[in-house]
């Protein structure tokens, strides 16, 4: 998929009242220089367009306040520096065109404690079965993955998987998977390294001793396996984006907002509850830190190769959507493909919208709005991604 301007097809342009978050107040103004992203729709195909309000569209503009308050000063970016197309962090310019990889974590109880991923920019979380508790897995998103010493453990793949990698135009590392996903790794938007990581004498059975590492590494029995340096140049892979890419994922402010300065009903959530039963994850704003740290097993989530550092996120998007059951193993494929719009949350600096999504094809990115169908706005920093399945969706508790 070409670099473009993203399309998408809605049922509707005002999509739903208020929910448990509050109607996200119309007029409302984001980052981003102030100019929002507004959806539009084209009489003649019935499609909308993604468009700036105040650029031939956008017919709700933001209250102004009664006193104009002083500008906020935007950090200048360094020369030799970019802003980061998956947090907006300032970092190396060298970094700019690099793709990111995509890897399967195994999230049991006895692959823990995870490896390098305070490294990764985004983290999804979803149910990887529907066996053992609804047990998840987690798909860490890295674009700085030359620093990566020890990550993961790695674990097997499922369809759904390649299709979120490829939003971002990610190689996906995996240690195989079932047969039902042999058609998504010949797909031509995927490029993805199976299997034959480095394995570390940590003492667990086989299936928790593999980890990515970015060098050549030999273990203690003497055993070489090749870093992911190597393993890119050995398949051919680009490590530069390529024809397949879609472009920049997220539209992010221009500075720190609170979602209450541009949503009259957005509410103060702070400790979120996720249905997954087996590994029971939760997200605690931290106040000192303006993020949501994140916990499972009852424990917060630390990583070991980076100082025991807990996993922690500046924003949290939870995402409704439904799944097919593929037989009585518990291999499932999400229905993440949608022209009609699904429900969802957004949150940051502990306050909450409810938002609704879409994505049109396998390799087509995930679009975020808020209810007025305007794109939302990421603050600077880390994002978490829950697919949490409709039929436990009630479940989902934040307070």
């Amino acid at each position: 998929m070409k670099n473009k301007r993203i399309r998408i097809l809605l049922g509707v342009l005002v999509l739903a009242t208020a929910a448990a978050c509050g109607k996200a107040e119309e007029g409302s103004a984001s980052g981003n220089g102030g100019a929002q992203s507004v959806v539009e729709l084209n009489p003649a195909d019935g499609s909308v367009a993604i468009s700036k309000a105040g650029e031939g569209g956008g017919e709700q503009a933001a209250e102004q306040p009664a006193e104009e308050e002083p500008a906020e000063e935007v950090e200048v970016v360094p020369e030799g520096m970019y802003r980061s197309e998956l947090t907006n962090e300032i970092i190396d310019e060298k970094l700019k065109n690099q793709r990111p990889i995509a890897a399967m974590v195994d999230n049991e109880v006895t692959a823990l404690p995870h490896f390098g991923l305070t490294q990764a920019d985004i983290v999804y979380e979803m149910m990887n079965s529907t066996k053992n508790g609804r047990i998840t897995r987690l798909m860490p998103i890295v674009k700085d993955w030359e620093n990566l010493v020890q990550f993961g453990s790695i674990r097997s793949a499922r369809p759904t998987n390649f299709m979120i990698a490829a939003e971002y135009n990610a190689i996906l590392c995996h240690d195989g998977g079932p047969f039902y996903i042999n058609d998504y790794t010949a797909k031509k938007y995927t490029n993805n390294l199976s299997g034959g990581f480095a394995r570390f004498d940590n003492g667990k059975s086989m299936e928790y001793t593999e980890y990515i590492t970015y060098d050549d590494y030999t273990n203690a029995k003497g055993k070489s396996f090749s870093g992911l340096a190597k393993r890119i140049e050995s398949a051919g892979y680009s490590t530069e984006y390529n024809s397949y890419y879609p472009g920049p994922h997220f539209l992010f402010s221009d500075k720190s907002y609170n979602l209450s300065d541009v949503y009259k009903d957005a509410e103060s959530k702070k400790d979120i509850s996720l249905p997954f039963p087996h590994n029971k994850s939760e997200l605690h704003y931290n106040e000192s830190t303006g993020t949501y740290d994140y916990s499972e097993y009852g424990e917060p989530h630390l990583d070991a190769q980076n100082g025991n550092k807990q996993l922690t996120f500046k924003n949290v998007i939870i995402q409704k959507c439904n799944y097919t059951k593929l037989d009585d193993g518990g291999y499932l494929i999400y229905n993440c493909i949608v022209s009609t719009p699904w429900d969802g949350y957004f949150l940051t600096n502990g306050e909450c919208i409810p938002i609704k999504w879409v994505k049109q094809g396998e390799s087509a990115q995930t679009v975020f709005t808020d209810l007025n169908g305007a794109m939302i706005n990421l603050n600077t920093g880390k994002t978490y991604i829950a697919i949490v399945p409709d039929d436990v969706w009630s479940d989902l508790e934040m307070n």
